[in-house]
């Protein structure tokens, strides 16, 4: 008996007769015996994979034998656009079975809400923060609408698990198990990651239940892969504009600025351009990709969020400007190509600068050597547990002071804090009047009330904060959101750029903060905050292995091994086994290739230790002048000291004071976070069991 023959007759049938499909692939295959087994699972594949069809066949497969009814199976993404995108093939998957889908996130309406609760759907596509609305809600009740619940499926789980939205998800999943009464069955999906079996206890370790990894590898699928210099934005768009005429093009910027610059570029050049960032309205975007799914000759610019499995159509090639941070996205961005038989996944990267250029060197050299970054969790998620707290509040409608634990108990960042640290949080909120306490019932204090009370406690649905935004508005028609740097100045002057469009600022509502706007052709500009990206340590040793090796490759265009012969002669100093403080006219630079997180826990014992201002970036330390390399040396020692926040880098006590729910934690709980999260004492250990080299002339990389 096959695989396939272990699936429910009618499930079979439709498979066959209703899609048209011949055969599975392999991963779906291999995933019906697990899956109707009851077992958790992590599925690995490329993108368009089918990774959804082998979660979902099998778990409709047991709708159907073991007869659940109600709302069975929750299905989440880490984005409402790729929610969308797997709506309605959701809804057709489960309406040939007698079954019914249905999808629940911010942008849904009312009306749409109360037909979901008033009759569940069998499966609900969400998102973390949607759960927590639905848990933390006063017009439903959760027992009776998720009781019924077996199956949990987290589409690009790699995506959560390594940031604190992770903490947030795996306890709306356990609160939800308790409120089913039955461990839920967890299926995580993802493209290449490198440390599948920890992703996997990540997911499921605390639960009831085997877990299996389940994987198809990309390694028979050829890929194409070059690399070019071009200097500069402009230039990426003239040679866009003549490259593959008549095809459709994926093309990929690292920030909303430049995927605006860019699409306005390419639209001069009479180039049938079309863009998708997350700072476009939600019919823009929806818009922009179903008119690019439909065209042939066309380019689309877009962010990260369009390399998260959101269906665009065939693809025939993928550009990437400058390069991602991580070889994961990388592979993500690869994957959307080759889909077609007879087609290979393919990639140029265009480099506009020195810096984008040694990115993407080196993170081509990681991908030729078989490298993928371990996905990790952040540590000690205090401020996710004061979350979990409030938020469990407004579910219970009070709560005594220990009975977070039955419903988030198990979860192992919670359970292994140490009760002190519970203590002193919870008496912290309480001291402070976040909380109050009275005949052993916590409850909101008025504090809590002030800060978190806006809008029936929506603020509590979210780990994250949104930074200020501008409502940008045509008519009554909504463009998109601009951060509010960009109206700094004489607002009602300025010519913005959204949509690849120039708009000029008619009218300013700072109140409500909504900007009114008109077409124009004039050239705008808009901004967004954001920081820079952290390269990792092994990145950042990749750069350094590109500019002091000798090595080239086949796939560098010519002007690319053009580029890498000048960097190299101009950072001729940099040798991969050691590191080099070169010392300039005004001040030193102290080349590590550590990485930031690394390089700002040194930074932070040169100013602590040595007394000297240092400042860091991803490859080096910025200092006085007088910083020599016996005083480098001599903070070997410290390296092995534990961290302490006050005394060394308050730079990291800053970024958790901007964490959202950050008012909940006493300082030296927030110290703690700060020293687990950003001390790199291994990393540390490798620069200095390097030799350090003196320099006292050269360049460096701006």
């Amino acid at each position: 008996m096959s695989a396939f023959d272990a699936l429910h007759p009618a499930l079979q049938h439709h498979i066959v007769n209703s899609l048209g499909w011949r055969t599975l692939r392999p991963l779906q295959e291999k995933a019906i015996e697990w899956i109707i087994a009851g077992k958790h699972a992590l599925m690995l594949a490329p993108t368009a994979g089918g990774k959804t069809e082998a979660a979902l066949f099998p778990l409709f497969s047991r709708m159907l034998l073991e007869d659940w009814s109600g709302l069975s199976i929750i299905y989440v993404c880490p984005i409402k656009a790729l929610l969308n995108n797997l709506n309605d093939r959701l809804i057709q998957y489960t309406s040939l079975i007698g079954r019914s889908s249905a999808v629940w996130h911010g942008d849904i309406s009312e009306s749409a809400r109360k037909k979901i609760i008033a009759d569940p759907p069998d499966c609900l596509l969400t998102t973390p923060e949607s759960i927590e609305a639905m848990l933390i809600s006063s017009r439903m009740d959760n027992v009776v609408l998720f009781e019924n619940l077996h199956a949990v499926v987290v589409d690009e789980i790699h995506a959560f698990a390594g940031d604190d939205r992770g903490w947030h998800l795996l306890s709306v999943l356990d609160r939800l198990t308790k409120l089913a009464g039955r461990e839920m069955q967890r299926i995580g999906l993802s493209a290449t990651v490198g440390n599948p079996k920890e992703l996997l206890y990540w997911l499921s370790g605390h639960c009831k239940g085997e877990g299996i990894v389940l994987l198809e590898s990309a390694d028979d699928i050829e890929a194409d892969v070059k690399l070019d210099f071009v200097g500069n934005l402009e230039n990426a768009a003239i040679i866009i504009s003549r490259l593959h005429a008549g095809e459709k093009r994926l093309v990929f910027c690292d920030s909303r600025a430049r995927v605006e610059q860019l699409a306005l570029s390419l639209r001069k050049k009479n180039v049938n351009t079309y863009v998708s960032h997350s700072s476009l309205s939600a019919d823009a975007r929806r818009q922009s990709e179903a008119a690019f799914q439909n065209e042939k000759d066309c380019v689309i610019v877009a962010t990260s969020a369009l390399e998260l499995g959101i269906d665009i159509g065939d693809l025939d090639h993928v550009i990437q400007i400058d390069a991602p941070s991580t070889v994961s996205s990388f592979l993500q961005r690869l994957g959307r190509t080759g889909r077609r038989k007879g087609k290979s996944r393919n990639c140029l990267f265009l480099a506009t600068s020195d810096h984008g250029f040694l990115q993407a060197a080196a993170l081509i050299h990681l991908w030729n050597s078989g490298y993928v970054e371990p996905v990790g969790p952040p540590p000690c998620p205090y401020h996710v547990f004061a979350q979990q707290i409030l938020g469990i509040l407004l579910q219970e409608k009070g709560m005594g002071i220990n009975m977070w634990r039955n419903w988030i108990g198990r979860i192992p960042a919670f359970a292994e804090m140490p009760k002190e640290i519970v203590s002193e949080i919870l008496q912290h909120m309480l001291r402070t009047k976040i909380l109050s306490h009275d005949q052993g019932v916590l409850w909101f204090g008025e504090k809590g009330e002030k800060i978190f009370g806006f809008r029936n406690f929506m603020e509590i649905c979210s780990v994250f904060t949104s930074p200020p935004l501008y409502t940008v508005k045509h008519g009554r028609n909504l463009i998109g959101y601009v951060d509010e740097i960009t109206f700094a100045g004489n607002a009602q002057a300025q010519v913005i750029l959204l949509g690849g469009r120039g708009w000029s600022v008619s009218h300013i509502d700072r109140n409500k903060k909504i900007a009114s706007v008109e077409p124009t052709k004039e050239k705008g500009r808009s901004r967004w905050l954001g920081a820079g990206p952290y390269l990792s340590f092994m990145f950042c040793q990749a750069i350094k292995y590109m500019l002091s090796s000798g090595e080239t490759s086949r796939l560098w265009s010519k002007r690319a091994v053009d580029e890498m012969e000048a960097l190299r002669e101009e950072y001729q100093w940099i040798e991969m086994n050691q590191t080099t403080l070169l010392r300039r006219q005004n001040s030193s630079i102290w080349w590590t290739f550590a990485g930031k997180i690394a390089n700002l826990h040194l930074a932070g014992m040169i100013n602590s230790k040595l007394g000297k201002t240092a400042y860091a970036d991803n490859l080096s330390i910025k200092m006085e002048k007088s910083v020599s390399v016996q005083d480098l040396r001599n903070l070997y020692r410290f390296t092995e000291d534990r961290f302490n926040t006050e005394d060394n880098i308050p730079a990291f006590l800053e970024t958790i004071a901007h964490y959202k729910f950050h008012e909940c934690l006493p300082l030296n709980t927030m110290q703690l976070m700060a020293q687990k999260r950003f001390c790199m004492v291994e990393h540390a250990k490798n620069v200095f069991e390097m030799p350090i080299t003196l320099v006292d002339e050269g360049g460096g990389l701006g």
